[in-house]
Order: structure tokens, then C-alpha cells, then sequence
């Protein structure tokens, strides 16, 4: 049975855990080529999953397949900005070498048609491949995701409060920075098919994306193919909007009952699995894009201890939940505390296709850590950037944190039921820290251990090298 810790009372005490719990002495055989699930929830917070310490709303169906698989306590993503995150997650790439920063607005350049996607590389493999849910990498015709490698795509191509509506759901008057933006299109493949301007319509997207879904994969499924599909959640991301059948429904708010329904949406998607007979041989992957935006007060999502949220290189805003399932491949109740990141999604994935990885150049394959390879350790290190700048390094353990200027929510009031709360810029200087004991990052250990600081300098200047720095006092 998996671990059942209080998270954030016991980091110190976990730290001394074994690194993958529950991986000794275990054996794989070969598979045949898996149905892959990837689904990316959009601003959701660390705690927000209760196997990750929520208590005032409950996800037993993320939390029963954490149970039938694997948690990651280490995981991050390669920006905390919903368009670079997804540009290094379909990538395997660092966004400096997409292109791709912050967060694309209507008719912004979207991610290079040099880059291959993980839809391409994977319908290259045979895999027929779907999509439901935001896109957010460009909204030209011949950047949507028909044209990027998907065959089937339900959705919107960019963030659902990029509209022409106000914080009161009501149509933006002039004085309200949002009325300058286009009407929000909802797609099917190529083609325009609504138009979202209601509250009460976004409400309805969850279920609309988990049916489609549903039918893309018994559709494949009955072809005698395998199957890719990418489940991008256009929320918990404000504007909050949820089902009449979820409404009030966790006792806790708006940003509860979203969270419930898209637990909801995640079984409903393990039951169809189930009922194919595919559970055995379909990896799900779950995932957030970033941290929670929180200056937007009761409608973001909690990141308890750690420091700052969304649009940081600290880790509220890079740190996510993760939770990998697999029956018979992935030893059920498992627990990994080893640092790995979105990026490596694409080799990892692109490796049981059998497809060839090379283009994601950043992307390491963890399959060893959910195969139980003994004392696996696949990331050396990580580059936090955010967007042009470097912030940080990382060797997996220890947080070299270099001088930059950062968003800060901290000390500001936050937003309340939809409205955002200021936030403010503030400067860091150089900083070490020790992220099995201090993963709110709070006591600078620079002055203790030079020389750890001397070597993650070389990474430093490594960075600076392949990628460049644009940091600015």
C-alpha cells in the first residue's frame, strides 16, 4: 500500500526514504507498443490532489491511481508559463530553443514548424492520436494541432480567460483590459464551431472534453491501433467555471468543485480503459502545467510550503503533482523522490513507441524509474529559466538559486472570486539551498557549502552557454 505520510509535516523525515518505494528486486518483460494518456491540468497547485495533502476537497480518483501506481514528489516543469511548459513538454526541449515564451496571445508566433511534436513522433510509430482541451501554441491555421500531428482535436486554442468577458462573467466594458480581445473559439479539427462567451458554457467543457475523448479512444481501440491522447484541462486555470452536477458539490468553493470534476473527468477515462480491456497496456500520466496563480486568492490552488506560484522559478511555481499509472508495468503504491521534469516525458514515452528521440534534445528517459532499475538516477541536472532568464540550477538535490528579478506574491493581498490581487517584483541574490530538507527554499546554506556552490556554478555557466541568460536589474 502506498505510503500515506502527511507530505509537509515530514519533509525532513521523507528525505530519508527510499528514492523509488517498493522498486526493489522488481522485474519487467517486454510489452507490446502502449496506449498513451497524457493529461495536463492548467495551473493546479502541488496540495491540490489529496494524495498530495488536500483536505478540503476530495480526488478519489486521482488518489486510487496513485494507489494503482506511481507518485512523484520530485517533478517539475521546464517554465512555470502555460505556453512555455507546453512547448518543452511536446517537445523534450528547453523553451529557448522552441521559441516559445510566457504566454501566447491571439495571433502571436506559435511553436516552430522545425520542432517535432510528441503527436508526430509518435503517428510516425502507427499510433492514431488525439487531443482535447487547450492548445495554447499558436492559433494560425497551420499552427493548430491537426497541423502539428494530431488527428483529432476538441478544443481551444489558447487559455479560456483570453475572451471578451469581464471578472463578473458579464461582456467586457472599456474600461476592463479584456475587451480588446477576439471572441473564444472553440474547434473541432480545423473548423470553428462555437463561440465561448458565457461562463455557463465554459462550465460545460469538462464534460465535453472527457466525452470526445472517450470516443477517440474506443474508436482507435476498436480499429486495432494503439492510441496517443492528450488531455490538456483548460482549468483550474480562472475563469472557474464547473458542471451544474458539481456545483457546491465539494463544500469548499468554486476552485473545489473544479477539482472535483476533473477527478471526475480522470475516472471516467481509467473506467473506459477498464472496459476496452487496455488498462494493462496503457500508460496515464497526470500532470499540472505550472503551479497556481495565486494572486487570484480562493480561485488558485495551494502549493503549501513552498515558495511563491505560477510565473516563478521557485518551486510553487515548478514543482507539480505527478502520478503515473500502468498495471503490471508500474508496481502499484510506489513512491519516487527523484528530480524529474516534463521534458523527459517525450523520450520516455517516444522509447516505448520504439520512435526515435533524438529531437528532444533536453529530454532524458526516466522508464528506469518506473521500472524499478536499482538506484536509477537518470536527471544530473536541471536549468530553472524563466523566460529568457536563468534563476537557478539544480544537480537533483542541491538549488543554486542565481541573482535575478522574480514575480512575488508574497506580502500582497490576493484577489477574491475571480478578481486578481496585486503582486509585486522583487530581487534575489545568490542563494543555496538543500531541497530534501528545505523544499520552501527559506534557509540560504551558501556560506555552509562553497564548494557544492562552486559546482553547480559549472552548470551555471554551462546554461549560459547553450542557452544564453537575459537577466536584467
Amino acid at each position: 500500500m502506498i505510503r500515506r505520510e502527511n507530505q509537509f509535516l515530514l519533509w525532513a523525515a521523507s528525505s530519508l526514504l527510499p528514492i523509488c518505494q517498493g522498486f526493489a528486486g522488481s522485474t519487467v518483460k517486454p510489452v507490446e507498443q502502449p496506449n498513451i494518456v497524457l493529461i495536463y491540468a492548467d495551473d493546479m497547485g502541488y496540495t491540490d490532489l489529496g494524495c498530495f495533502g488536500a483536505k478540503r476537497w476530495s480526488t478519489p480518483n486521482l488518489d486510487r491511481m496513485a494507489l494503482e501506481g506511481m507518485k512523484f514528489t520530485n517533478f517539475h516543469v521546464a517554465q512555470a508559463v502555460c505556453s512555455a511548459s507546453r512547448a518543452a513538454l511536446l517537445t523534450g526541449c528547453y523553451p529557448q530553443r522552441t521559441g516559445v515564451f510566457s504566454a501566447l496571445l491571439p495571433g502571436d508566433k506559435g511553436l516552430s514548424t522545425n520542432t517535432v511534436t510528441m503527436a508526430e513522433m509518435l503517428r510516425k510509430q502507427g499510433y492514431v492520436t488525439g487531443m482535447v482541451g487547450k492548445w495554447h501554441l499558436g492559433d494560425a491555421q497551420e499552427e493548430l494541432p491537426p497541423n502539428r500531428g494530431f488527428d483529432d482535436w476538441l478544443g481551444l486554442p489558447y487559455s479560456s480567460d483570453i475572451w471578451p468577458v469581464g471578472y463578473d462573467g458579464l461582456p467586457a466594458t472599456t474600461d476592463c483590459p479584456k475587451h480588446r480581445f477576439p471572441p473564444l473559439p472553440l474547434y473541432d479539427g480545423t473548423n470553428q464551431v462555437e463561440i465561448i462567451s458565457t461562463l455557463d458554457q465554459q462550465g460545460t467543457l469538462i464534460g465535453r472534453y472527457t466525452k470526445h475523448a472517450l470516443k477517440f479512444m474506443h474508436r482507435v481501440h476498436n480499429a486495432g491501433q494503439p492510441f496517443f491522447l492528450y488531455f490538456a484541462h483548460s482549468l483550474p486555470h480562472v475563469p472557474l467555471a464547473v458542471s451544474d452536477r458539481f456545483k457546491g458539490k465539494s463544500g469548499a468553493g468554486l476552485y473545489g468543485d473544479v477539482m472535483m470534476e476533473i477527478d471526475w473527468s480522470v475516472g471516467q477515462v481509467l473506467l473506459a480503459l477498464q472496459e476496452m480491456g487496455v488498462d494493462r497496456n496503457t500508460l496515464v500520466i497526470f500532470t499540472s502545467d505550472n503551479g497556481p496563480w495565486l494572486n487570484y486568492g480562493n480561485y488558485a490552488g495551494t502549493c503549501d510550503g513552498l515558495r511563491e506560484g505560477k510565473c516563478t522559478a521557485w518551486e510553487g511555481g515548478e514543482r507539480v503533482p505527478c502520478i503515473m499509472r500502468w498495471p503490471g508495468r508500474i508496481p502499484d503504491g510506489t513512491v519516487c523522490n527523484r528530480f524529474a521534469v516534463t521534458l523527459d516525458l517525450y523520450s520516455t514515452i517516444g522509447g516505448y513507441a520504439g520512435a526515435d528521440t533524438r529531437m528532444a534534445i533536453d529530454g532524458i528517459d526516466i522508464s528506469a524509474l518506473l521500472e524499478g532499475v536499482p538506484d536509477a538516477n537518470p536527471r544530473k541536472e536541471f536549468w530553472y529559466y524563466y523566460d529568457r532568464t536563468l534563476c537557478g540550477v539544480t544537480d537533483g538535490r542541491w538549488k543554486l538559486v542565481v541573482p535575478h528579478e522574480y514575480r512575488s506574491y508574497e506580502g500582497f493581498v490576493p484577489g477574491k472570486d475571480g478578481y486578481p490581487g496585486k503582486y509585486g517584483k522583487k530581487w534575489t541574490d545568490k542563494a543555496l539551498y538543500d531541497m530534501q530538507r528545505d523544499m520552501g527554499e527559506r534557509v540560504n546554506m551558501l556560506d555552509l557549502y562553497p564548494e557544492i556552490a562552486e559546482r553547480l556554478e559549472k552548470i551555471v555557466e554551462k546554461a549560459r552557454t547553450e542557452l544564453g541568460d537575459g537577466v536584467e536589474r
